[in-house]
């Protein structure tokens, strides 16, 4: 009876883990929005990275330093968090992080950003800065006005690229590399 329960309650454990990981991915299309769903995969090396995330427009607004603030944590992007997931081991700007999926937030300041990698996978914006698992720093670059954000990859090898967070005229590049 004790190895039954032992069993049951496994299969219960690893059925809410999937049910949390399907619902975190899980991204309402029942009707248009103003902040479309998008998603894109890049494979660097033999690791695929995709993010599924939803893009906010400028819409003739004041969007760094005024709708996201400056060294406030932004959820980087719009409705549902944005996630991340890693197909395997890699490192961030030199740093290491396990395969898995990931929300994504930031940090933005005019010198300096700070990517966030949590553990939450929570719809919307439920921050919870206990549940990070890699900070990275960046600094932003200027880029070519961008009506809605879009996150795309750039500078891909056979060993690394760079991810971009391109929003407005700012551009975000983070390094990920094949963690060997």
């Amino acid at each position: 009876m004790n190895i039954q329960s032992t069993i049951i309650a496994a299969v219960l454990g690893f059925s809410l883990i999937f049910a949390s990981s399907a619902n975190a991915q899980e991204r309402g299309n029942d009707s248009p929005r103003v902040s479309p769903n998008a998603s894109v995969s890049q494979t660097i090396g033999t690791t695929v990275v995709t993010v599924t995330y939803g893009r906010p427009g400028v819409r003739d607004r004041e969007i760094f330093g005024d709708l996201v603030p400056y060294d406030e944590v932004w959820r980087t992007g719009a409705n549902e968090s944005t996630v991340i997931t890693f197909s395997d081991n890699v490192l961030v700007e030199g740093r290491e992080l396990n395969a898995g999926t990931y929300s994504l937030y930031t940090l933005p300041g005019l010198e300096e950003w700070n990517v966030i990698f949590n553990s939450n996978l929570s719809w919307g914006t439920e921050y919870d800065p206990t549940m990070d698992v890699l900070r990275v720093s960046v600094d932003p670059q200027e880029g070519e006005f961008m009506e809605q954000m879009m996150i795309y990859f750039d500078e891909v090898t056979e060993e690394s690229g760079h991810m971009i967070i391109h929003w407005e005229e700012t551009k975000i590049p983070v390094q990920i590399e094949e963690a060997n």
